[in-house]
């Protein structure tokens, strides 16, 4: 459906927050949207009438939101269905060589119909690895970005910078000594893999941010990859270009305790304060996960003004740690929410993404401090919003913004029953699943409709990643996976007595 204008009926409205995080809730108010913005808000008969050739969609029994923000994402297929299991972050990155190959485009829509049935319609994605030249990183990029567009999607992109360090937090030529002489050349030839200066990969920054400054769908930023992936000239290069542009940044940092060791023994002090010195820290920054971050960490962030994204299934699955999300919210930062590689149930569900984060964070005690459900939401709508260039543009439902919506069901939601006595932001986050998805609409357009995609076709699109994935491996994923095998026990005892 890409009329123009629309009429979106009601029975509740979910605006947005207040200056104080409160929930602002109208009911018996309808939107009229014109083009791809939220033309008006106002009474259902007044609208009505004042509209009554204008189409009408929802319905009385929806709940109408801001469109959920996934404001931390990597892929498509995960690297647990692609053939690496969970391991703690450092040794991650050795066992991620098993995974399988998937074409750019069916990659990025596979998690895309999984982030929109959940009720996302803006996706930060970070790209996290793209070997080859710079002709053929641009083309997985824009490869990425058309499956963004083509499905009806919302996304910033970003192509991960970094430019050492690129197995273990110690440089390539140090890894490779690591092994047995006759296995160094593989894991060289992997290294050569990712050849690009960090000129050349801002150059990707450059070109993207030339090539889709026109359309209202796609923005692209900078994600300086984390402290041990960068040299100092690159963190100055990279604050340069920051600065000149105005570019937001999305920053991996003090993600596990190793990392903040690696800060440790690189700088003498936190990774948050060292990267404050080369200016990027500020309202431009988020950091992604933070989970690490000392007391002092997040009296600087508040400080400067920088923004948390907060990326629980991650950070549980990797055994990273448990942010303390209170010691943030305290500090009044604004905390986006991420669902990273994959929830907890291995995808992209932000309504479950959602409902871990309220429940992980309840903290013992009859007064401990916790989320809220409405901290929660604001979580994954409005900071999440915040977190990406599309912040004032989307994130709350009023006039001018574009018209990214989520209307749920109630009757899905409360069957078999679910007495309504208790707030309903509460029951949202509490019992909202993709059943309860009535409808997505993004940039004004309906792009999901009662369990069906409007612009592609989920089930052949489906099909044809299980015919691409069932064919046997390659000789290039044979041979990585083997590299894999080699070099995980020299991984492991690189780190060993660090933490």
């Amino acid at each position: 459906m890409n009329d123009s204008q629309k009429l979106i009926i009601a029975k509740k409205i979910l605006l947005g927050f207040d200056g104080l995080g409160r929930a602002e809730i109208v009911e018996g108010q309808a939107i009229f949207v014109k083009n791809n913005k939220i033309n008006e808000i106002g009474p259902t008969s007044v609208l009505r009438q004042k509209y009554k050739e204008i189409p009408e969609i929802g319905g009385e029994n929806l709940f109408a939101m801001p469109g959920l923000v996934n404001a931390h994402h990597h892929l498509g297929v995960t690297p647990f269905q692609l053939g690496a299991q969970d391991h703690p972050l450092e040794l991650w990155f050795a066992e991620r060589l098993k995974m399988r190959n998937v074409p750019p485009t069916l990659d990025t829509l596979y998690s895309a119909f999984e982030m929109i049935s959940s009720g996302v319609t803006t996706v930060q994605h970070l790209q996290s690895r793209a070997p080859g030249n710079l002709a053929s990183v641009l083309d997985q990029s824009n490869k990425i970005i058309a499956a963004y567009k083509k499905i009806g999607m919302r996304a910033s992109y970003s192509f991960a910078l970094r430019d050492q360090n690129r197995m273990i937090y110690d440089s390539d030529e140090n890894c490779l000594a690591l092994l047995p002489p006759k296995h160094r050349p593989a894991l060289k030839k992997y290294f050569e893999s990712f050849s690009l200066s960090i000129s050349e990969q801002l150059e990707i920054f450059n070109i993207l941010t030339e090539q889709h400054a026109k359309n209202n769908l796609i923005e692209i930023q900078l994600a300086p990859s984390n402290l041990h992936w960068l040299s100092d000239k690159a963190l100055e290069t990279i604050s340069k270009v920051a600065i000149d542009t105005g570019a937001k940044i999305h920053m991996h940092l003090l993600e596990t305790p190793y990392q903040a060791e690696y800060a440790r023994r690189r700088t003498g002090q936190s990774a948050l304060k060292y990267i404050d010195k080369f200016g990027l820290l500020g309202p431009q920054l988020t950091i992604g996960h933070g989970v690490w971050m000392t007391e002092d960490d997040v009296d600087l962030l508040a400080e400067r003004g920088g923004c948390l994204c907060h990326n629980c299934s991650s950070n549980l699955r990797l055994k990273s740690g448990k942010a303390d999300l209170s010691s943030f919210l305290s500090k009044n930062i604004p905390i986006a929410l991420g669902i990273d590689e994959a929830g907890i149930n291995d995808d992209r569900d932000m309504l479950q993404e959602m409902r871990l984060a309220y429940t992980l964070h309840r903290r013992p005690g009859h007064s401990s401090l916790n989320p809220s459900a409405a901290e929660i939401l604001r979580m994954a709508t409005e900071h999440g919003a915040a977190s990406t260039p599309f912040s004032g543009k989307i994130g709350r439902l009023e006039k001018g913004l574009f018209a990214d919506i989520l209307l749920l069901d109630l009757h899905s939601l409360a069957f078999p029953y679910q007495d309504f006595d208790i707030p309903l932001l509460d029951i949202i986050v509490r019992r909202a699943k993709r059943k309860s998805v009535d409808m997505v609409i993004i940039d004004g357009n309906v792009v999901f409709n009662k369990g069906k995609f409007t612009r592609v076709d989920e089930d052949t699109l489906l099909e044809e990643i299980s015919k691409v994935l069932s064919r046997a491996k390659t000789p290039e994923e044979v041979e990585l996976r083997e590299l894999s095998e080699i070099i995980m026990p020299a991984v492991k005892n690189f780190y060993s007595g660090w933490y």
